[in-house]
């Protein structure tokens, strides 16, 4: 019962958000509020923000739809597989999702690129998403920590490939997208086959106030 009530909020929430993504691709970010947004997709203020803290969250679904994208290759990838190959092999299928909606997006980069109020937002896969998917492919070896810093450079350099590709794309049209993609993660890519372990961690140092020349406090 449970999983029907969350299946259907999921498809309302959707629903809301493709209509609200049509209303800013036709009029503009800046030309459309929420209560637009509420009548084109049939549905009350209240459960609108049920759903979304802002009207810029809602620009922001696509990004939450393409980490899953991710997420949900990582969890489904097999155990035999190293954690570098799981990460390109994610960056590609996000590369075919890409593609495939490759209207909605372009509309949706418009959007943004047009927009005085959206200011520095980003139709892409953010840094702030890293950290998940680097717990996510931490997890697929017991004892390997999620914030080791080799795991935690090889995510960022695959999502900023990524991001690179992402601009060349919509801004290029590269005959062979994919093809493209994997020339510019394979330049990035790094193996993981020595992947971080739980050892005991030094607490970062702790900034020096002093000012130059002047013996530091406590001495």
């Amino acid at each position: 019962m449970t999983g029907l009530r969350d299946r259907k909020r999921e498809q309302s929430r959707a629903a809301a958000a493709e209509a609200a993504w049509r209303l800013f691709i036709d009029r503009g970010y800046d030309h459309v509020t929420v209560t637009d947004i509420c009548t084109a997709a049939d549905i009350a203020p209240r459960t609108f923000h049920r759903y979304f803290a802002s009207k810029e969250d809602v620009v922001a679904e696509v990004v939450r739809r393409m980490t899953r994208v991710v997420v949900e290759h990582i969890a489904a990838a097999p155990s035999t597989m190293d954690n570098a190959e799981v990460l390109r092999a994610a960056m590609v299928e996000l590369g075919r999702f890409v593609i495939a909606h490759r209207d909605r997006l372009l509309g949706l980069r418009a959007v943004v690129q047009h927009s005085q109020q959206l200011g520095a937002t980003h139709v892409a896969v953010r840094p702030d998403q890293e950290a998940e998917i680097a717990a996510l492919l931490a997890a697929r070896h017991p004892g390997t920590v999620a914030y080791g810093w080799r795991l935690r450079l090889a995510v960022a350099c695959a999502t900023a490939a990524f991001r690179v590709w992402y601009d060349d794309y919509f801004r290029d049209s590269p005959a062979d997208p994919i093809g493209h993609l994997d020339t510019i993660l394979a330049a990035t890519a790094r193996p993981l086959s020595e992947p971080d372990r739980t050892t005991p961690s030094r607490p970062p140092p702790q900034p020096d106030h002093t000012a130059p020349g002047q013996p530091p406090a406590g001495r």
